[in-house]
């Protein structure tokens, strides 16, 4: 999945944009430790997106991430954008802590770290990192969740969404948002964005749409893509899908 966001780029995404009228600009962040690991480097990735992100709303634009990984990516953007709202499209909630996950996947617990349930003490270390208020989370999409995962899920005050219902019902009380798209939201058969897709995910034409009524509804202050896998692509229709989204997200932030 690190492979993804510079495929995306050179299988022509910038050019897209560029031809739907929009004026871009490409940055590459990267790691500047020496030494790597899941956790450090995730942490760090995500404080230097939240330094990207800032900028570029400073300047007037509308910050798109392409990530590899979901936990950096959303707490960066999120950190940066200050968003008081959270639209998550994802095959999976991003639920566990470390307490709870079975498989101890880091990214498994994005959304947790997110509002605040674990990582609190490196998650409050990246500049303006406040964590969001479950009943302010909208989780789309989501199918495939661990035993303590979803218990957690449960008790939580996060709200479930279908992709219809938040087409019907978009952004609630929100006043503004983010949206987060983990590509293996889409069913497989839109093409298999990587080695965690489960089927009984929604259409591209229905996260579009979904996508459409959330920017009509609130600002969108910023949007990340993110988990596609280039090597479990072999048709490459999920890079497609990629770019058909990359563009909704976009169109839908320059709604307001």
């Amino acid at each position: 999945m690190g492979a993804g966001p510079e495929h995306l780029v050179r299988a022509g995404l910038p050019a897209r944009l560029a031809a739907a009228g929009h004026d871009v600009g490409v940055r590459l962040v990267e790691s500047r430790s020496p030494w790597r690991s899941e956790v450090r480097t995730a942490f760090e990735l995500a404080g230097l997106i939240a330094a990207q992100v800032r900028d570029t709303r400073s300047s007037g634009a509308f910050p798109l991430v392409l990530s590899g990984n979901c936990l950096p990516a959303a707490l960066g953007t999120v950190a940066a954008l200050e968003a008081p709202a959270v639209f998550w499209f994802d095959a999976h909630a991003d639920f566990n802590t470390p307490e709870t996950t079975i498989g101890g996947f880091l990214d498994g617990m994005a959304l947790a770290t997110v509002t605040g349930s674990c990582w609190r003490q490196l998650s409050g270390a990246i500049p303006g990192f406040q964590p969001i208020a479950e009943s302010q989370v909208s989780l789309i999409g989501t199918r495939d969740l661990d035993p303590l995962e979803a218990a957690a899920l449960d008790r939580s005050a996060v709200r479930r969404r279908s992709v219809v219902g938040i087409q019907a019902e978009p952004a609630a009380d929100a006043v503004a948002g983010y949206i987060h798209l983990d590509l293996d939201v889409l069913d497989p058969s839109e093409g298999t964005a990587n080695s965690y897709a489960t089927p009984g995910g929604p259409t591209r034409a229905e996260v579009e749409s979904a996508i459409a009524s959330i920017g009509a509804s609130v600002p969108l202050l910023g949007a990340a893509i993110t988990a596609y896998e280039p090597a479990a692509d072999s048709s490459g229709s999920a890079a497609e899908s990629a770019l058909v989204l990359a563009l909704a997200l976009v169109a839908a932030g320059r709604t307001h």
